[in-house]
């Protein structure tokens, strides 16, 4: 796992013979790789063996309600914004057993307290900080997860930094990106701009500072820092052109219009498909599923649920929101406020993948614009002077 912040020691330089060295020496160290792939037309995270498996010249253009590969003509493996699939499934699968009836079909016996070692490959900073939101949610409270705190303490991540953020994109306005700044074991910048294709590492841990001194690297140079310190500026400078969050006072914006006319109007529009939670590299919602396999007996999964689904919300014979206005709000309020008086943030990292994969083109960005614009909330400019 992780540690919580970043080492001090100096970043090395690694070409691409480098990164399939430190790809060896963690499955050398017991190691599942898992790393960016090209399934089904995008970009997932999935098993991979060496850089060959990385998706080289493959970039992405996303847009609200839109998603296709392109061909970027690049030597990068990773000249794409976040992959459609965020890590979360593995830390979080959708369906995980609770438990299951010994063969008797009397005792309960829990599910197994190890599981596999992975190094997850290319994590971007968003899925760096939501990965550390589920953290508080999983296990920083009074009881813990264990399966989620098992699969954590298994888990190596190897950072990458965002160099080609999509059109959705917004991590800028939340503060969790573009650059790794915590949350790794080593952080990659990739550099393809001149000279050869090389990858300016850093240790966040302990333990990522011991992988990277058995890999033939070289120190860092001012060139190549200065270059991986634009990689980030252009990062952020492409976003700055885009659709941004305005987070100043948003919670209580939010509190404040819960009868707004502007849930109406994107109810109309909302498919209540689940897309959005299901994308969601935060969203924790699960029901439960009784099982009674003759073969493997009797057991209880937790499986993925959604806010969206008019049953999630059932309190005796009926659900307490049984509109999709009433489900969009609940989903909306409680990523950018609720969430923060739970965990203490909040519960949008500006990935964009609900923007993307809203069949319905609906930006969250543009709601809460929309609501800010119709009830005169002053910008943080104005409310402070």
């Amino acid at each position: 796992m992780s540690g919580a912040g970043q080492h001090d020691d100096a970043p090395v330089v690694l070409d691409v013979a480098g990164l399939q060295a430190l790809l060896g020496a963690l499955v050398g160290r017991g190691y599942a790789l898992i790393g960016p792939t090209v399934r089904g037309g995008a970009v997932v995270p999935g098993p991979i063996a060496s850089v060959d498996d990385l998706p080289s010249g493959v970039g992405d253009q996303q847009e609200p309600g839109h998603y296709r590969l392109t061909a970027t003509g690049r030597t990068e493996f990773f000249g794409y914004a976040a992959p459609a699939i965020s890590w979360k499934p593995f830390l979080f699968p959708a369906e995980r057993v609770v438990w299951r009836a010994a063969d008797d079909g009397t005792t309960p016996v829990a599910p197994p307290e190890s599981a596999p070692r992975q190094a997850l490959i290319g994590v971007r900073a968003c899925d760096l900080s939501a990965i550390q939101v589920q953290d508080r949610v999983f296990l920083q409270r009074e009881h813990v997860d264990p399966d989620y705190a098992t699969r954590r303490m298994s888990t190596f991540i190897v950072a990458v930094g965002c160099a080609h953020p999509a059109s959705t994109c917004f991590c800028t306005s939340m503060g969790t990106g573009p650059v790794p700044d915590a949350g790794y074991d080593i952080s990659l910048t990739e550099l393809v701009d001149t000279g050869a294709h090389r990858f300016v590492a850093t240790p966040g841990s302990p333990l990522g500072h011991d992988v990277l001194t058995e890999l033939p690297g070289q120190a860092v140079g001012s060139d190549d820092l200065a270059a991986a310190d634009h990689v980030g500026a252009q990062a952020v400078a492409a976003m700055g052109k885009g659709l941004g969050v305005d987070t100043f006072d948003l919670r209580d914006l939010l509190y404040a219009n819960a009868e707004h006319l502007r849930w109406s109007e994107v109810a109309e529009r909302c498919l209540a498909c689940s897309n959005c939670t299901m994308a969601c590299p935060t969203c924790f919602c699960v029901t439960a599923v009784d099982t009674s396999d003759l073969g493997a007996g009797p057991a209880r999964l937790s499986v993925w649920d959604s806010c969206f689904a008019e049953g999630h919300s059932m309190l005796g014979d009926r659900p307490v929101r049984s509109t999709t206005r009433t489900r969009y709000r609940q989903w909306l309020t409680h990523k950018f406020a609720s969430w923060i008086d739970q965990f203490g943030t909040s519960g949008c990292v500006g990935c964009g993948r609900c923007i993307t994969w809203c069949p319905a083109g609906i930006d969250v960005r543009e709601e809460l614009a929309a609501i800010r614009e119709t009830t005169g909330s002053p910008g943080p400019e104005e409310a402070r002077s």
